[in-house]
């Protein structure tokens, strides 16, 4: 995973959305290189619920239909399985497991609501306080880590390049075009660049005069000693995302979020946060059964998040042979839609399957230079040590 020569197009940032966008172009015959700073899927890209039902997203559509194909089209295991269930209990979050139900249905995607019955007989971990939910015909889960290893795999297989531990440190102009990224193995030329760099994409596209609104912070999961199978692994609920591995294990992530100062060498420490107590409580409460079962490990790390919450997919206007992406933490599931949309951006100008106009860039124009302050998005005092 070498090479000191530059490529038709660059791709910076070795995450799911960096890859994903690399194996697309690699399909289409393009000769792509993946650069990134540690290793790929290092971060939130290969530690994550592994859902894959974003049905609020333009993107929705593509990834429902790539998703059952991925493994095919890859070569290598996803582990998706299809389908989800959600399972609430209390009222407030019954009543609006139901509203989604009835939002999905309304897109022409199935939803069936179960009573409580019906979730425990489904979800045998449930408990009594088990109130009911919703049962997703659609989306499902794979596995972060197989999918990630993937994804770089088959753009290897398709000719396409992976530097690690090759870091931007800056990008070189001429013409009004990015014409090479400055590595520590020395400028490497490129025709187009894809920024994918996740809370390092500001800093990068800053010194071209590009403001990208992002606030990192820091995302915590936990994983537990294997349970026995449930027929359907891919459970959420009680404000939790997450999964049941393969292997048995229960996977929870679920805010709320530390935020973070950014740095471009990525976070100088991952401590666990007291957080690991309160998801661990959770997943107790959503699953009595699974009470006494151990916590064996965690994960801490970093995602950015745009002021809104929605992606950033565009091909800028100046210079006009970069495309920036950041998928502001739902990332994984998307992958598969959000890498045909960067690769027809890039040799497209375009995307030919939906609409992105409300990904734009240009929608923060007019956002406030306060914006993290107003929304409370500021690292708490003493927290320098974690930087992104």
């Amino acid at each position: 995973m070498s090479s000191n020569r530059g490529a038709s197009v660059i791709v910076i940032g070795g995450g799911v959305t960096g890859l994903s966008a690399a194996w697309w172009l690699a399909r289409s015959g393009v000769d792509v290189l993946v650069l990134d700073k540690g290793v790929v899927g290092w971060e939130a890209s290969s530690r994550n619920g592994g859902g894959a039902s974003h049905y609020q997203s333009p993107l929705f559509d593509e990834e429902q239909r790539m998703w059952p194909q991925m493994d095919a089209l890859l070569g290598y295991p996803t582990e998706f399985q299809a389908e989800r269930v959600i399972i609430a209990v209390s009222e407030k979050q019954l009543e609006h497991y139901h509203y989604i139900a009835g939002m999905c249905g309304d897109m022409g995607y199935r939803v069936d609501r179960i009573d409580a019955q019906q979730a425990r007989q489904m979800v045998p971990m449930a408990g009594d306080n088990c109130l009911g939910g919703i049962h997703l015909r659609f989306g499902g889960h794979a596995n972060p880590q197989r999918t990630v290893q993937a994804y770089a795999w088959a753009t290897q297989d398709l000719g396409g390049r992976i530097i690690q531990h090759c870091p931007a440190l800056s990008l070189t102009t001429a013409g009004g075009r990015v014409t090479g990224v400055v590595t520590p193995q020395g400028e490497l030329g490129c025709d187009a660049l894809v920024v994918a760099a996740g809370p390092q994409i500001a800093g990068l596209l800053a010194p071209l005069g590009i403001d990208v609104p992002l606030a990192a912070a820091r995302a915590e999961m936990i994983v537990t000693e294997p349970a026995p199978l449930m027929q359907w692994g891919g459970v959420d609920g009680n404000g939790l995302y997450g999964r049941q591995t393969r292997r048995g294990n229960l996977a929870y992530g679920g805010g709320p979020h530390e935020w973070l100062l950014t740095e471009p060498g990525g976070p100088a420490a991952r401590p666990s946060s007291p957080l690991a107590r309160n998801l661990a409580k959770r997943v107790a409460e959503m699953l009595p059964g699974a009470a006494q079962l151990k916590v064996i490990r965690s994960w801490s790390g970093i995602i950015e998040n745009t002021p809104d919450g929605r992606p950033i997919i565009d091909r800028l206007s100046h210079p006009d042979n970069v495309t920036v992406a950041t998928l502001s933490g739902v990332g994984f599931g998307l992958s598969p839609a959000s890498g045909h949309a960067i690769r027809d951006l890039v040799i497209d100008g375009k995307v030919s399957f939906t609409d992105i106009d409300k990904l734009a860039l240009s929608r923060f124009a007019g956002l406030e230079p306060d914006w993290r302050a107003r929304r409370g998005w500021e690292p708490l005092p003493g927290a320098e040590a974690l930087r992104a």
